[in-house]
């Protein structure tokens, strides 16, 4: 009987299994210490990967954390806005859900560190725009073009600022805590 051979693990899994413990550690450990005490070296102890491997993923710890987010959101699983033909309705169904997930305790500390990491990095402004803000901006221009179809909004609505006048209250009420 010949010996076995021993094969050496899989390059790819072991990466992506490595990956997935990065993404949530950095996510577990920002909720623990607050983003000001979040580090590459604590994410790195307690994924147990070296710093080496987060840096060679991640240019800095606002582009991990940005990472792990739309990682455990689902990134790329975004749906169409609901249309039952009752615009008010879906629109308040959704920004509902916008403040629950803005008021869940569990993110509520990571979120509002990602959105500073974002204002002061432009490279991390730029992906977050391509990869988060611009495909949720055409979901609920979409949802708007469907509503001025219907006769439910004006031709002439401008789509983004519609957005922006439904979206930006609840953003502000959260992240300066006006308000509920």
């Amino acid at each position: 009987m010949p010996a076995k051979v021993s094969q050496p693990p899989n390059p790819a899994r072991r990466s992506e299994t490595a990956r997935r413990a990065i993404l949530s550690a950095a996510i577990g450990l920002v909720g623990e210490v607050g983003y000001a005490k979040f580090s590459i070296e604590a994410v790195a102890q307690a994924a147990g990967v070296g710093k080496q491997t987060i840096y060679r993923w991640w240019s800095s710890k606002g582009a991990l954390l940005f990472d792990a987010f739309l990682s455990f959101a689902g990134e790329g699983e975004a749906a169409a806005l609901p249309d039952t033909g009752d615009l008010a309705a879906d629109l308040k169904l959704v920004l509902r859900a916008t403040v629950d997930e803005l008021a869940d305790p569990s993110t509520d500390l990571a979120m509002r560190a990602m959105n500073v990491e974002i204002v002061n990095d432009p490279a991390l402004a730029a992906e977050y725009a391509a990869r988060l803000d611009g495909p949720m901006r055409e979901l609920k221009r979409e949802r708007l073009r469907a509503a001025v179809r219907a006769g439910q909004l004006a031709e002439d609505t401008d789509l983004d600022t519609a957005v922006d006048l439904l979206w930006s209250p609840v953003l502000a009420r959260w992240l300066h805590r006006t308000g509920p």
